[in-house]
């Protein structure tokens, strides 16, 4: 038992190690804080995209938001990433990153928002047509308000799986939180850093899974 925790739960290297996987946390916290929300408004305009009165529009686009949906993230990094510089397009580690997500994430929250419009009603759109509203009033002031609370549970929920994919960065060397728990790893040698940052996503993602379990269970009431 004393080897495990010494392996596992040394606090003494986590102490020394906390300042590294504070920098990576910082730059976890500002990879959520760009993806999250360009991820929001791309899957807005996939969703309203893939609702469109054009066939050609509507089909495009629910062919794009099946393929990234399809292709796995980490899979798309590594091509956004590695494969691009073939073409003569080489981004930064934190760039790449951010499209290669925000491509994916867009895809998960437009079928979200879709799923969302979808379920307000016809009847909706008329009555707010018939009070003189335009259609960019309806969707917006009407439509969408409802949409978002009707699909509110899941939309928290794909944050929380964004937030968990943004440790696949440590394959381009990114420093975020996974990355400089396993370099302060690879000079200890030991796995305390790596739970040191298991214990960081836990704090700040178990009051969001809580809040879900409590949006899901006030929309099913």
């Amino acid at each position: 038992m004393e080897a495990i925790i010494q392996q596992f739960f040394n606090l003494d290297i986590m102490a020394r190690a906390l300042p590294l996987v504070l920098a990576g946390l910082r730059q976890t916290l500002l990879l959520c804080f760009i993806v999250i929300p360009l991820g929001l408004v791309g899957g807005l305009v996939f969703a309203l995209a893939s609702l469109s009165s054009s066939r050609t529009v509507r089909w495009s686009m629910i062919a794009a938001i099946d393929f990234f949906r399809a292709v796995p993230p980490l899979v798309l990094l590594i091509f956004v990433y590695s494969g691009l510089p073939f073409a003569g397009i080489r981004l930064s580690p934190l760039t790449a990153v951010a499209v290669a997500f925000f491509l994916n994430t867009s895809s998960y929250y437009g079928e979200i928002y879709r799923a969302g419009i979808e379920s307000v009603g016809r009847g909706q759109w008329d009555a707010a047509r018939s009070t003189g509203l335009s259609a960019v009033s309806t969707l917006s002031h009407v439509v969408l308000p409802q949409a978002v609370r009707n699909v509110l549970p899941d939309l928290v929920s794909n944050t929380v799986e964004v937030v968990k994919l943004t440790s696949i960065a440590s394959v381009v060397a990114l420093p975020e939180l996974l990355y400089s728990a396993d370099m302060a790893r690879s000079v200890t040698f030991n796995a305390s850093p790596i739970v040191l940052a298991a214990a960081i996503y836990l704090v700040m993602l178990w009051p969001v899974v809580r809040l879900i379990s409590r949006l899901e269970r006030r929309m099913a009431s």
